[in-house]
């Protein structure tokens, strides 16, 4: 499978009436006729649950959203597209965890992205590539819609890494919105443009979700014991990741002058920080906390 073109080989149909095909799309009055998988067709049968991001999602939402999906994926096969951006660090998180992941195309596997293939081919070795097209159908802009429809018909609820006012991943949430999913969403700074779709779903009902645990508990999930546990910090870490928790994001500048702590003491500890995973350097001397 060296490339795009070596998929064909491996790519099984599933039609309507076979017992592969997964019930949740049944309900659709759009179904697809036949669907295109490559990889492990069994995952359709398994509990659900899609994650969407803009390709524009923070870096520290990216962060926090692969570490997400990968506690969410020892109870869900975990449903996202194929770009860069969010569906990429579901992908990512996943392949850390239990590597069941479903990667729903827009068009036919000939338009898979090739700058993503390396990815996608672990995906098809360990999840499933799925497409609602025969392989030579491009993708379309109106095939988008419908995939973000697939998307959210096959969970049993949706996550919102980041979205803007115009995202695609807000098509995918509003979809799940009439199936009458449960909506989770990061959250975001005031004024923030990677979020602010977020932000909206947040305010309309949606779930504010900065853990798995958000997640699991709403579908009455018990989290595994190995979950990740609170990172030691020391108290200067810990005061200036107060601070930048609060902020959001923000320069080195502006945390020394907010902690208190000088600026070449603030170096050293959002370094530390950084390497404990409690942030995330943004470029730019800016940081991010996750």
């Amino acid at each position: 499978m060296s490339g795009v073109a070596g998929l064909k080989e491996y790519i099984r149909e599933i039609p309507y009436q076979s017992a592969d095909y997964p019930k949740e799309l049944k309900a659709l009055s759009n179904a697809p006729e036949t669907l295109y998988g490559v990889g492990d067709i069994s995952l359709l049968q398994t509990r659900k649950f899609t994650v969407v991001g803009s390709r524009r999602t923070t870096a520290a939402a990216l962060k926090l959203g692969g570490e997400v999906c990968k506690e969410l994926s020892k109870s869900f096969t975990l449903v996202t597209g194929v770009a860069d951006g969010g569906d990429t660090a579901v992908v990512e998180g996943v392949l850390q965890g239990s590597g069941r992941v479903i990667c729903v195309l827009a068009g036919g596997f000939s338009s898979l992205p090739q700058g993503n293939f390396s990815l996608l081919k672990k995906v098809a070795e360990r999840g499933l590539l799925l497409s609602p097209h025969a392989w030579d159908t491009p993708a379309r802009s109106f095939s988008y819609e419908y995939r973000n429809a697939l998307l959210a018909a096959l969970g049993e609820g949706a996550l919102v890494l980041g979205a803007g006012d115009k995202s695609g991943a807000l098509i995918t949430a509003k979809y799940a919105e009439k199936l009458k999913k449960k909506i989770f969403a990061f959250p975001y700074p005031p004024n923030s443009f990677a979020g602010s779709g977020c932000n909206a779903l947040i305010k309309k009902g949606g779930y504010l979700t900065e853990s798995a645990a958000d997640i699991l508990e709403k579908f009455g999930v018990e989290q595994s014991a190995d979950a990740p546990k609170m990172i030691a910090l020391s108290a200067d870490e810990e005061k200036l990741f107060s601070v930048l928790r609060e902020m959001g994001e923000a320069h080195i500048a502006e945390l020394s002058a907010r902690s208190g702590i000088p600026t070449f003491k603030a170096v050293a500890l959002l370094s530390a920080l950084c390497v404990k995973g409690a942030v995330v350097a943004l470029g730019g001397n800016r940081f991010s906390a996750v």
